[in-house]
């Protein structure tokens, strides 16, 4: 048997239509740091601390938090060198990520822009995923009157979960049934992951005088964990399973045709070719 015969030629690998480099990394890894605190101070802080005077410092936490994001937009646009058909796709797919959302709000978690979120960052990388996931986002917040304090976080935590996708194992070389059921167990997780940073965010500001799993300011770390188990419990999970239920069955039904959509898509945008100009003729 010839060696032709017997070699298999090496996989093609996958463009990348926004690549993150050290200071878009830097700015991203700044920004993910403070959205963890502004998620988790409840559980950073002493309870001895004046934590409760916090509501009144959300607002600037919302501003610090945006002007964080687009930092990361703007240094990972800068150094990718963003063409105009990266751009284009990003439009594209933010407005159809948009326009899916309100699909079903109110309806038992029933959100099918988590499914499109996962196979984008998937196929066009994590920064492309984070930049995605964040300017989506704000763009349904745009079409459904939903600004207010709570977006720069929706913004940092779709940012996380699209970039998550985009650093799965095996981008290069994972195809078929294998790759979809490990892009179905992301996103299940996922949108669990999700619902519950989103209800850290606004938690806290719950009232401990209405509810018995309200945030206390005075309560050990370990008491307020148990009460925000026991607050996901009874207010989100319904909608967190619905969202990763429709997550996993989109997934799985339109996976395959979507994935493909967008690696034709790649490979002819040819986000990573250099562009030459040929000398002119005399």
């Amino acid at each position: 048997m010839s060696l032709q015969a017997t070699t298999r030629p090496p996989a093609q690998r996958q463009a990348r239509a926004v690549r993150l480099g050290p200071r878009s990394i830097a700015a991203l890894a700044l920004v993910s740091a403070v959205g963890v605190a502004g998620f988790g101070w409840p559980f950073l802080a002493p309870p001895t601390s004046r934590i409760g005077a916090h509501a009144q410092d959300a607002p600037w936490l919302f501003a610090g938090v945006l002007v964080l994001l687009v930092a990361v937009v703007a240094a990972a646009i800068s150094e990718s060198g963003l063409g105009p058909k990266a751009v284009a796709m990003l439009g594209v797919l933010a407005a159809t990520g948009a326009a899916l959302r309100p699909i079903g709000a109110g309806t038992a978690g029933i959100e099918p822009m988590f499914f499109l979120m996962v196979l984008s960052g998937r196929v066009l990388g994590p920064g492309f995923g984070f930049v995605l996931g964040s300017v989506t986002m704000f763009a349904s917040a745009l079409l459904t009157g939903g600004v207010g304090p709570w977006l720069p976080f929706q913004m940092l935590a779709m940012g996380w979960f699209a970039m998550g996708a985009g650093l799965l194992p095996g981008p290069d070389r994972l195809r078929g049934r294998a790759e979809l059921v490990m892009l179905a167990g992301y996103g299940f997780l996922a949108a669990f992951a999700y619902g519950t940073v989103m209800n850290m965010a606004g938690w806290p500001f719950m009232s401990a005088l209405a509810s018995n799993v309200a945030f206390d300011p005075q309560a050990p770390v370990a008491a307020n964990l148990a009460r925000f188990v026991a607050y996901c419990l009874a207010t989100s999970l319904g909608w967190d399973l619905g969202r990763a239920v429709v997550t996993v069955v989109l997934t799985l039904t339109l996976g395959p045709a979507v994935l493909r959509a967008l690696r034709r898509a790649t490979r002819r945008a040819a986000f990573e070719t250099p562009v030459t100009f040929d000398a002119a003729e005399k």
